[in-house]
């Protein structure tokens, strides 16, 4: 970014952070129990919440990311956004009310519940905890690379003021400032999203076949089309980020937030209508970036795609267009890590301290406490990480993330709500071999192996391995369940029957 476009960006950054600040002020004088951290104290409305959950999917990642690989390859970004943004439909039909009618904050809850045994929760927490680490270190890795292009700042730096900022508004607004930076976020990014559409199409006399005409008097007729990668590596990609999204821990606390299951469902319904419009108009706009810029500038800028829309912002408004996607796209990235963090918290003091090492007998006072303090700790070392893994493919830590969550959560979930034979020794099973599994198949598979290793070939030729792990994780749960005691299982199957109207009688 030019030395105008910096100052721009800055200008603009400072009052987001302004608004922001003076939110997560508003926010602390209403945070003043766990309940409140972690949930909202359960006051966030059907639209609030819908933004918010979009605003969870919405990352810098799918802005940035869908974006320029439709602006250097076209079609192929349909297939990637097409894949995430089933998850929702997806998560709105398995798991939005009977998660708010049986959960506290966390998943851990309900299957502690269905299974009537505490010891659940500390391998929840530690598969959740794993799961909330590789998510937090690829977003915030992605978010120094991208805030050092956009400011000049260092790569260090650029993770550390991310870092400083994420915990001031966790610790101190929760759930509350969670929300709002992100419902602040997801207004900004339909804002330039609308923006930046117009102006591509008012270039083309308002005509959408006429931009996908230049895009392909461009690059050719291949970009109408899907191309560049074998179909069962396509097909595994997809699987996992559609199982991943499904299971995000981030996306699954918010489903605590609302009064009651209906909200829920509402909320959910209306995060998939805004997230399947942004997909479309992400990947128009990269047709659109095709068209006006071509590839060959995107690929000059970055390699991989993700300053096409700072480009554009550049061609078309100068320093002041391009300084305001700069402060949009950290506000995206900040909304995104700090519900990750808020969802890791979650998981270390309430699933691990309170129910595990308190044995669920701390009160309100000491679990707020706790939370505060494992807020500090997750930030820290999601911040050491981050710049460790300074200069590796982002895609590898998202589908390191991807492929534990749609390995591990997706499948206990699935069976707590829906399968009566399930036991303890069988969940605890599954998500062994889930975890297990899938960081066997990555650190063998092309992602680690070539490019994180630099190795000339990979031992396991499959770089999204949830397309085998998850369907492992569900296997091994369901054959230990039926060599071992359900205890009181069946029967809180039952009462979640009764009370969601989730099961059926297999």
């Amino acid at each position: 970014m030019s030395g105008t476009g910096a100052q721009n960006a800055m200008i603009f950054f400072l009052v987001f952070v302004a608004l922001t600040l003076a939110i997560t002020w508003w926010a602390a004088r209403r945070t003043q129990s766990a309940n409140e951290f972690f949930a909202a104290g359960h006051r966030i409305t059907t639209t609030q919440n819908g933004l918010a959950l979009a605003g969870d999917f919405v990352a810098a990642s799918a802005f940035l990311g869908v974006t320029g690989i439709a602006a250097l390859s076209g079609f192929n970004a349909i297939v990637f956004a097409v894949a995430m943004t089933v998850a929702w439909p997806i998560m709105l039909f398995l798991f939005a009310e009977p998660l708010r009618a049986l959960g506290k904050y966390t998943f851990a809850d309900v299957i502690e519940y269905r299974l009537g045994d505490s010891r659940i929760k500390g391998w929840t927490a530690l598969v959740t905890i794993v799961s909330i680490f590789t998510i937090l270190t690829f977003q915030m890795a992605g978010a120094g690379a991208v805030i050092k292009l956009l400011f000049g700042f260092s790569y260090s730096l650029s993770v550390a003021l991310i870092g400083v900022f994420m915990l001031v508004y966790v610790l101190f607004g929760g759930m509350i400032a969670t929300t709002w930076v992100q419902i602040i976020k997801m207004v900004l990014l339909l804002f330039i999203t609308f923006l930046l559409l117009g102006l591509v199409l008012a270039n083309f006399d308002w005509s959408p076949s006429a931009v996908l005409g230049a895009a392909v008097a461009r690059s050719g007729a291949k970009v109408l089309g899907p191309g560049g990668m074998p179909p069962l590596e396509l097909f595994a990609l997809g699987f996992a980020s559609t199982i991943g999204v499904t299971s995000l821990p981030q996306v699954l606390l918010r489903f605590y937030t609302v009064p009651d299951p209906g909200v829920a469902r509402r909320s959910l319904l209306l995060a998939s209508v805004i997230i399947g419009c942004c997909v479309i108009m992400f990947v128009f706009l990269g047709y659109g970036i095709m068209a006006v810029l071509g590839p060959d500038a995107v690929r000059a800028a970055d390699r991989g795609g993700n300053m096409a829309v700072p480009l554009l912002a550049d061609h078309y408004g100068g320093a002041i267009l391009l300084g305001f996607v700069g402060a949009v796209c950290f506000a995206t990235i900040l909304a995104a890590v700090c519900g990750i963090l808020l969802a890791g918290s979650a998981a270390l003091a309430h699933d691990f301290w309170i129910g595990v090492v308190r044995g669920g007998k701390a009160n309100d006072a000491e679990e707020f406490r706790v939370a505060k303090i494992a807020t500090v700790l997750l930030c820290l070392g999601g911040v050491l990480l981050a710049i460790m893994v300074e200069g590796q493919n982002i895609f590898v830590l998202s589908a390191i993330s991807a492929t534990i969550a749609a390995s591990t959560i997706f499948p206990a979930l699935i069976l707590s709500l829906y399968w009566r034979g399930l036991t303890y020794s069988g969940t605890v099973a599954g998500l062994f071999a889930g975890l297990g599994g899938g960081l066997l198949l990555l650190y063998l598979g092309p992602l680690v192996q070539m490019q994180m290793l630099g190795q000339s070939s990979a031992i396991v030729n499959l770089g999204a391995p949830a397309i085998i792990t998850c369907p492992l994780s569900f296997i091994v749960t369901w054959l230990v369940s039926l060599m071992t005691s359900p205890g009181v299982s069946p029967k809180r199957y039952d009462e979640i029957t009764a009370r969601t109207g989730a099961g059926w009688q297999a």
